[in-house]
C-alpha cells in the first residue's frame, strides 16, 4: 500500500501541470482540427460552429493546384534556408570552438540576427536589393557581374532566392549556438587519441566531432525546420507572397485562407496538414539521430 499510495500522491503533484499542458495544448489543438471540419464561410468567427462538418475542405485542400504550388514554394524555402544556414553555422561553430583573441565578442556579435524581429530584417534587406538604389545592385555593377539593376523581391525568378537570403542570415546563429554547445561536450581525449593515432582534420571529423554534435544537429534541424515552415513576417514583409505567387508559402496561403477569404476552416485544414508532415519529417529526423539523443 505504501507504493501505491506514493504513486497516487506523485499522480496528484502532477495533476496540475496535466491539466495545465491540456489547456494549453490539447483544447487549442481539438479547436483546430474541430475547425479544420467546419466546410464554408464564417466572416464572423462567433458564427463559426452553425457551418456544417465535414472532410471537404482537406479533400479541396488535396487536390487543389495551389496549395501543392505553396507547398512546393515551402519545400524550396525550407531547403534552401536551411541547408545553407546548418552549414555556415557548423563551420562558425567550429571556429568559435578554438581559442583566438576576441572570441568572446565574436561570440556574442554572432547571436545578433537570431534577436533582429523578422520584419525589421525585411527592411534592411528590402533596402539592400531595392532595384534603384540598392547595395547589393550597386556592388554587382561595380564588379561587373551586372549591367543594369534587377528588382530582386518583384521578378518571380530572383524573389524567391532574395526572401531565402534574409532567412539563412536570421536562421544560422542558432545552428552556430547549438552546434558550439555540443562540440564543447566532445572529450578532448579523443581529439588527442585521433591524433596519436595519425588521423587527418577529415577523418577526426568523420570519427570524432560528428558523432559526438550529430544529436544537436538532428535537434537543431528540426526546431529550425519547425520554424522555417511555419516563418510569415519576413516573407509576408518583403513580397506578401507575389509577384504571382512566386513566393507564397503554406503559411501566407493559411492566412490568405483565413483573413482574406474567410475560409476558416479551410485554412485550419491545411494547416493540420503542414502539422500532419512535420510531425513526419521531425520523426525521420529524430530516428536519424536517435543514437546521440539516448
Amino acid at each position: 500500500m505504501g507504493a501505491r499510495r506514493q504513486t497516487y500522491i506523485a499522480y496528484g503533484l502532477l495533476a496540475p501541470a496535466f491539466l495545465l499542458v491540456a489547456g494549453l495544448i490539447v483544447y487549442p489543438l481539438y479547436m483546430v482540427l474541430e475547425t479544420s471540419l467546419r466546410v464554408g464561410r464564417a466572416p464572423n468567427v462567433a458564427r463559426l460552429d452553425r457551418l456544417p462538418l465535414g472532410f471537404g475542405n482537406y479533400w479541396r485542400a488535396l487536390t487543389d493546384d495551389v496549395v501543392w504550388h505553396s507547398a512546393g514554394v515551402t519545400v524550396v524555402y525550407a531547403v534552401g534556408t536551411i541547408a545553407p544556414a546548418f552549414l555556415i553555422g557548423l563551420l562558425l561553430a567550429l571556429l568559435l570552438n578554438r581559442d583566438f583573441p576576441g572570441r568572446r565578442w565574436l561570440r556574442s556579435l554572432m547571436l545578433l540576427p537570431w534577436a533582429v524581429p523578422g520584419v525589421v530584417a525585411a527592411i534592411a534587406f528590402l533596402w539592400m536589393f531595392d532595384s534603384s538604389y540598392g547595395v547589393v545592385n550597386a556592388q554587382l555593377r561595380k564588379v561587373g557581374l551586372a549591367t543594369t539593376d534587377i528588382a530582386w523581391f518583384v521578378h518571380g525568378d530572383t524573389a524567391l532566392f532574395a526572401v531565402i537570403l534574409p532567412t539563412i542570415w536570421k536562421c544560422f546563429p542558432f545552428f552556430a549556438l547549438t552546434l558550439l554547445a555540443a562540440l564543447q561536450s566532445v572529450p578532448q581525449t579523443l581529439y588527442e587519441a585521433a591524433r596519436v593515432d595519425g588521423a587527418s582534420p577529415f577523418q577526426i571529423f568523420r570519427n570524432v566531432t560528428w558523432p559526438g554534435i550529430r544529436g544537436a544537429a538532428a535537434l537543431a534541424i528540426v526546431l529550425q525546420g519547425l520554424w522555417v515552415v511555419k516563418d510569415f513576417d519576413l516573407v509576408f514583409a518583403t513580397t506578401g507572397g507575389g509577384p504571382s505567387r512566386a513566393t507564397q508559402t503554406l503559411s501566407l496561403l493559411v492566412y490568405e485562407e483565413a483573413f482574406q477569404f474567410f475560409r476558416m476552416g479551410q485554412a485550419a485544414a491545411i494547416g493540420v496538414l503542414m502539422l500532419i508532415l512535420c510531425a513526419c519529417l521531425a520523426y525521420l529526423a529524430m530516428r536519424w539521430g536517435r543514437k546521440d539523443f539516448h
